[in-house]
């Protein structure tokens, strides 16, 4: 389960400067748990909710609810993704520790906010609340910890029901809804720690999103790098909503996965200048790490028999997008062998077992070419 490609807003820039570090959903849901666990125990809240990570860390929280509650006990905190731009940050994460039945053990339920899984193909089985199996262990950590610290001998039958109120909404605006995750947010996070900008949660999404086709039987999916080239891809395609991938930047993350998980077809899709990146060779699409080589883009000009002034024109150009202009009656020409060249990058990733096609679309969502044509004068 993962929040939007992740939990991340793709339009979000990163500032300058030093970044500063937040907490996961599961990080705050497992110090709430361990706050309303020794409340349950002891009648009384700790000052501030602190959680031991797997990485050693120990994070303090203050609690935003505490409550002792008719069946049990209540801890909130609000969520605090640092700098990340996290659509989850400000949340506020809450936990109802209540009494089980005996021999039950730990049995985890989503409250408000919190979503529950309904396709198969994701770690958690069909029906089980969306919390992942990272926050489930720091959780049960918290939980023996404030046992451990107030009644060694209490039972460890407890129910821990995880809200985020407002998380519906806010779920909209993550990739759960095609992963099959509805009624809310997920609890995420291996460390419990937030580090800005890392994209680890964006790929993991991808990596959930294959995962889901898969199980679906899915044999064609649609994988671009914003919403104007997938909406004008899978107009023609018409396919699911769990065949598409919310790509991004990531080109190389995802066919690195297909290579162990793969599907019969991947159209990839996205705008000219993303598109050469990938036919240069760049899998990583991101402007700051990879950069269009116009001085190439000219050069491929040149091959495809432009006029000497047009190669020039195209020398001096700032960006792809510039040279395509200057391209002329040659722009079909030309983006249909970006296109070409794009998919032979994709294929050599994927070392086969998935067939690929690329195609190329303007700002206006208008085709500009496709791998599958043909492409005079260029290879």
């Amino acid at each position: 389960m993962i929040s939007k490609g992740s939990t991340t807003s793709k339009t979000s820039r990163k500032p300058s400067g030093e970044l500063r570090r937040g907490w996961t959903t599961g990080a705050c849901a497992a110090a709430c748990a361990g706050a309303a666990t020794r409340a349950l125990l002891s009648g009384s809240f700790p000052d501030q909710a602190s959680v031991r990570l797997p990485g050693g860390q120990t994070p303090c929280f203050d609690l935003s609810t505490c409550e002792i509650t008719q069946n049990g006990a209540r801890a909130g905190v609000i969520k605090d993704a640092g700098d990340d731009p996290d659509v989850t940050h400000g949340l506020e994460i809450i936990v109802d520790v209540t009494p089980g039945d005996i021999g039950t053990a730990l049995t985890f339920k989503a409250g408000d906010g919190v979503g529950h899984v309904t396709l198969a193909g994701l770690v958690l089985a069909v029906g089980e609340p969306a919390i992942n199996p990272g926050p489930r262990a720091m959780i049960a950590d918290a939980v023996e910890a404030a046992i451990m610290g107030t009644q060694k001998n209490a039972s460890r039958d407890l129910v821990i029901t995880v809200s985020a109120p407002g998380g519906e909404e806010v779920a909209k605006k993550t990739m759960n809804g095609r992963l099959g995750i509805e009624g809310g947010i997920s609890i995420l996070g291996t460390t419990g720690i937030v580090v800005p900008f890392s994209c680890a949660s964006w790929i993991h999404s991808i990596h959930r999103g294959i995962d889901v086709a898969r199980e679906l039987g899915l044999d064609h999916l649609l994988a671009a790098t914003g919403r104007t080239s997938e909406r004008a891809a899978n107009d023609e395609l018409k396919l699911s909503d769990q065949a598409l991938i919310d790509m991004g930047d990531f080109c190389g993350g995802m066919l690195k996965y297909l290579r162990a998980h793969p599907v019969q077809h991947v159209t990839i899709a996205g705008g000219f200048a993303k598109m050469t990146k990938l036919a240069q060779g760049a899998t990583d699409l991101h402007s700051s790490r990879s950069s269009v080589d116009v001085a190439a883009l000219a050069e491929l000009l040149n091959e495809l028999k432009a006029a000497p002034e047009q190669v020039a024109r195209a020398h001096d150009a700032i960006s792809a997008a510039q040279v395509l202009e200057i391209a002329g009656p040659l722009a079909p020409t030309l983006a249909a062998t970006i296109a070409r060249r794009a998919r032979e990058v994709a294929l050599a990733t994927l070392a086969g077992g998935t067939e690929i096609e690329v195609r190329i679309y303007n700002r206006e969502a208008k085709l500009l070419a496709s791998s599958v044509d043909k492409a005079e004068g260029g290879s």
